[in-house]
């Protein structure tokens, strides 16, 4: 387990060069985790048409990756707090590296696919050990929140350029969107190498891992991902979909039985009792599961109903990502430190509400600058103020030991929210569109189909609201034994 840095910021969280430097080069691996990710999304077309792949086996180039990512996650936070947070991080960017240029050589979609299961996986290590080396280099306050900010703030860039930058890669040759975040995966792992400091080991005997209950989370999870990715295929009142989910409650119900006797658990059961734990999580899901799915919808009447091209698809979505990089970074630490993390995500999940309410009446030939960018300016705003708030709230008085649990918990929250809402949004649209291919028939779909992602934001904005909007902290493991180590936070000078 590694024993927090010493990052340099004044009383007013002004960071300083060494801060800045590391803070680079892990905004920088999150960047290339956004951008390989919508990157894959707009070269999708052309990849199925070059290597003979169906639509069904297609959509596995997006959910393998989901399936890696989601379903390791929570082990890969717990190997970030025993094992190391930066050698995790150095590792799964290593193995980054290797997974994505395979994926660029794959002559068969079984290659391609398994490439992208183990980019996911290398994710699901690389993004809590990120995270957590954020939240115990830098003490609570304003620091850490203008950290958490500017690196929230990278992840929305590089999604919303990737849609762009994919469109562009494609045109060239579908390869590019695989072999570019190699090359940028090399700069990012010597920047990891050369930035990124080495810490120390406290003094004390070590925690054990705990295998059992690695393996039942992790079944657990990719079990859960793979149910929700296939619910729309198999039908969800089908015997497959309702003993997978049946299964699952089982495994997870193994694991908490495991986690309540293990001497060195996986997750500290009291963590998932925490109350702001809790809503910071369920509003993760709701976020970025109602946006994923928004961005399906719109894509989908972007290309099939208006025959706009990738390049444009993506362009058209740019400005969301634009503006997220513009405020994030300036108005999400303020706001938090003057009103605190929840009543900051309210209002970012109410903006959301508002930007899919907007495009309920989209039509056949709605103009883009009334019907669409209203919308993509205001989901803008909604990351900016919600998406660092989250990191900052699911973190927050975590001990320092339990930090990469706590960012493995909030990512695959992330992670999870997609994944379900789209599997409801893919459903709704099968049933609500027309028996043709006619832009009529579609659009009939799609406009059932934005209804959900309106819900999500509501139900997140509820579980926020409902908890109450104080400044309320997790709380912290009891003062006896092992478990009284506090915070070894970031001082000031």
């Amino acid at each position: 387990m590694d024993t927090t840095g010493s990052m340099a910021a004044d009383d007013g969280g002004r960071l300083g060069g060494r801060a800045w430097g590391m803070l680079l080069v892990l905004c920088g691996a999150l960047f290339l985790d956004a951008l390989d990710v919508s990157m894959k999304g707009v070269a999708l077309p052309s990849i199925g048409a070059d290597l003979g792949m169906s639509t069904r086996s297609l959509q596995w180039v997006v959910s393998g990756y989901v399936l890696g990512f989601g379903g390791f996650l929570l082990l890969g936070g717990r190997a970030a707090d025993l094992l190391g947070r930066r050698r995790m991080f150095v590792l799964s960017l290593a193995a980054f590296l290797v997974a994505s240029a395979v994926g660029g050589i794959a002559a068969n979609g079984e290659v391609l696919i398994a490439s992208r299961f183990l980019t996911g996986v290398s994710a699901a290590f690389s993004a809590p050990a990120g995270l957590s080396i954020i939240t115990t280099s830098f003490a609570e306050g304003p620091a850490r929140n203008k950290a958490l900010s500017v690196y929230s703030a990278t992840g929305a860039s590089g999604f919303a350029l990737g849609l762009v930058v994919g469109g562009l890669f494609t045109e060239l040759s579908w390869r590019w969107v695989f072999f570019a975040p190699v090359l940028m995966a090399v700069a990012t792992l010597l920047g990891a190498l050369w930035l990124v400091p080495r810490t120390v080991r406290p003094e004390g005997p070590r925690q054990g891992f705990d295998v059992a209950g690695a393996i039942s989370a992790t079944a657990a999870m990719l079990l859960l991902v793979f149910t929700l990715v296939e619910a729309p295929q198999a039908g969800w009142g089908s015997a497959r979909t309702v003993g997978s989910l049946v299964a699952t409650g089982l495994l997870l119900a193994v694991f908490a039985l495991i986690e309540r006797r293990a001497p060195a658990p996986l997750v500290r059961l009291g963590l998932l009792r925490s109350g702001p734990v809790i809503r910071a999580n369920l509003g993760a899901m709701a976020l970025l599961g109602s946006w994923v799915s928004c961005l399906f919808i719109l894509t989908l009447y972007m290309q099939q109903v208006r025959g706009w091209s990738p390049l444009e698809t993506g362009l058209a979505v740019a400005p969301s990502g634009l503006l997220v990089a513009l405020l994030a970074p300036r108005i999400g630490a303020p706001l938090v430190g003057r009103f605190g993390a929840f009543p900051v995500t309210l209002a970012g999940l109410a903006a959301a509400a508002l930007a899919y309410a907007l495009l309920l009446p989209l039509g056949p030939d709605s103009a883009y600058a009334p019907a669409m960018l209203p919308t993509f300016l205001l989901v803008g705003v909604a990351f900016s103020f919600a998406y660092g708030p989250l990191n900052i709230a699911a973190t927050n008085g975590v001990p320092a030991e339990e930090q990469g649990v706590a960012g493995g918990l909030v990512n695959t929250s992330f992670q999870l929210g997609p994944a379900l809402v789209l599997a409801v949004v893919t459903a709704v649209d099968d049933a609500a569109a027309g028996p043709g291919t006619a832009p009529s028939d579609l659009l009939d779909g799609l406009h059932a189909a934005l209804v959900v992602p309106l819900v999500a934001a509501l139900i997140g904005m509820a579980a926020i609201a409902l908890g109450g909007l104080g400044r309320s902290r997790s709380p912290r493991r009891p003062a006896h034994g092992s478990d009284s180590r506090t915070r070894q936070s970031v001082p000031a000078p």
